[in-house]
């Protein structure tokens, strides 16, 4: 069988007492998507930090690509293909729209001159910013922030993309354009992780899903079946129905 693109093997982390990774295993085969679900500090965000390269693992492996991980920056993982989005936008203020998808173009995937335009002109149509590459950063509303994130993000071209509650905030308008920009991204072959509390938009975007609670996976397969498990429902305080309609 062929090796899948990330491969995770108990992986753990803690902090002091508090546990937000407790021996996780995980494997994502290359041009899926799977979506994480979990309440609120079951270390959700934690595991992309991990992944990503910006916290290390107390214990476990990372393969990527067939690649162990181990000891790999977070800038060097981007330019292998790592790319991830924060629940917080993070773009550069005072630079516009076009110029903050072009410093991640040419820092995460290294390109210069006119490759380094096109890319970025093509990561502004994907994700609905092509008639605003020259507004400022600092004048976006919350969902072109959010749409400013994916952009930088894919601007490092990545094989994998970790999208992290990019529907947050938004109306339920502007959540369905978010489906749609994720299928976009997908049709290109980028292999995405997301995790989303806006679970009805997940369940749209994604063929699998996981379950965290306390750092550990409690749940893994489809997403239906997943939501309808007993554990899921009482971590989540009985609240299964809640979940699919995205409460």
């Amino acid at each position: 069988m062929p090796e899948p693109l990330l491969r995770l093997a108990g992986v753990s982390k803690r902090f002091g007492r508090v546990v937000v990774a407790d021996g996780i295993d995980l494997t994502v085969e290359e041009g899926t998507a799977v979506g994480i679900v979990g309440p609120n500090g079951a270390g959700k965000t934690s595991l992309f930090a991990i992944i990503g390269g910006e916290l290390g693992a107390d214990a476990g492996e990372i393969w990527f690509k067939g690649h162990d991980l181990a000891g790999v920056p977070a800038p060097r993982r981007c330019r292998a293909g790592i790319g991830r989005t924060y629940q917080v936008p993070r773009p550069f203020a005072n630079l516009s729209v076009f110029e903050n998808v072009l410093v991640c173009v040419e820092q995460g995937a290294g390109e210069r001159g006119k490759a380094a335009h096109r890319r970025a002109i093509e990561v502004l149509d994907m994700t609905d910013l092509g008639a605003q590459p020259n507004v400022p950063a600092a004048r976006l509303n919350l969902i072109g922030r959010k749409r400013l994130e994916v952009a930088r993000a894919l601007g490092g071209n990545p094989s994998l993309l970790l999208l992290d509650e990019v529907a947050g905030g938004l109306t339920d308008a502007e959540v369905e354009e978010f489906v749609a920009i994720i299928a976009r991204v997908r049709a290109t072959g980028i292999t995405v992780i997301w995790i989303e509390h806006v679970v009805h938009a997940l369940l749209r975007g994604v063929e699998r899903l996981l379950c965290l609670a306390a750092g550990r996976v409690i749940a893994d397969g489809d997403p239906a079946t997943v939501l309808d498990s007993d554990d899921v429902r009482a971590v989540y305080l009985g609240g299964g129905p809640e979940l699919v309609a995205g409460a």
